[in-house]
């Protein structure tokens, strides 16, 4: 039995297929400290009890959705998700990418892609600042870092951990344009493998909870033919 060490980071695989399951379990457990689980409510209560760095989340289990579970574990911690999924088509993509999920990954897959990219994922992953990070204030949006929350209009918005992370550097740099490739090496990691237009589908997501109408965004502008920057609202006159 390899022994592995308690600093390795520890990784939660949910699929309700035993082979696929095990199969994963196995092979990373010679590098990480594995759980498992096959349905979402045994997931989420080892979620809380393993405290897991990476979890590796099959996108159709038999008592929830990749969705659901997705986003209720990237509210309680700043987790790293990478979803496993058949579907390939473009509305499925984007829908798990919305969802707020790191990376996703399509079966059938080999051991050798999940290795590289939980590499990939791991070696990112999200760390807790201990230095007090400097609180953001345009007028009626705040952004608060160190409590990694945002109010517009008094009123709080819930966002995803990507979501935080793409406007909190947008916003940290108001004015900047970035491309796209910018904003995959900033947010995602210089070695990020996985699909280019997630940045596209965050910041829409973003827009939906942020802009009173998306097709004329406020804060996040589109820079035509480059990317995207962050622009302060503009005074109200006197």
């Amino acid at each position: 039995m390899v022994m592995v060490p308690a600093t390795n980071p520890k990784v939660l695989v949910v699929d309700d297929d035993y082979g696929v399951r095990t199969l994963i379990y196995r092979f990373l457990s010679r590098k990480y400290h594995i759980e498992s689980a096959a349905d979402g409510k045994t997931a989420l209560n080892l979620f809380d009890q393993f405290q897991p760095d990476l979890v590796i989340l099959d996108w159709n289990l038999p008592d929830s959705t990749g969705y659901t579970l997705c986003q209720e574990m990237q509210r309680r911690t700043n987790v790293l998700v990478m979803i496993l999924s058949s579907r390939t088509d473009e509305a499925d993509k984007i829908k798990i990418l919305a969802a707020g999920a790191d990376d996703f990954m399509s079966k059938p897959f080999s051991l050798a892609e999940v290795e590289v990219r939980v590499q990939a994922l791991l070696r990112r992953m999200r760390t807790v600042n201990t230095s007090p990070a400097q609180r953001l204030v345009f007028q009626q949006l705040a952004i608060n870092p160190d409590g990694r929350e945002v109010t517009l209009n008094d009123k709080p918005l819930s966002l995803t951990a990507l979501e935080f992370n793409i406007l909190h550097f947008l916003a940290s740099h108001p004015g900047q344009a970035w491309s796209r490739p910018q904003l995959i090496q900033k947010i995602w990691g210089c070695d990020y493998v996985g699909d280019g237009r997630v940045v596209d589908v965050h910041i829409g997501q973003l827009r939906k909870k942020m802009e009173v109408d998306t097709t004329i965004p406020e804060f996040i502008k589109t820079v035509r033919g480059y990317g995207y920057k962050f622009e302060p609202p503009e005074k109200p006159t006197e």
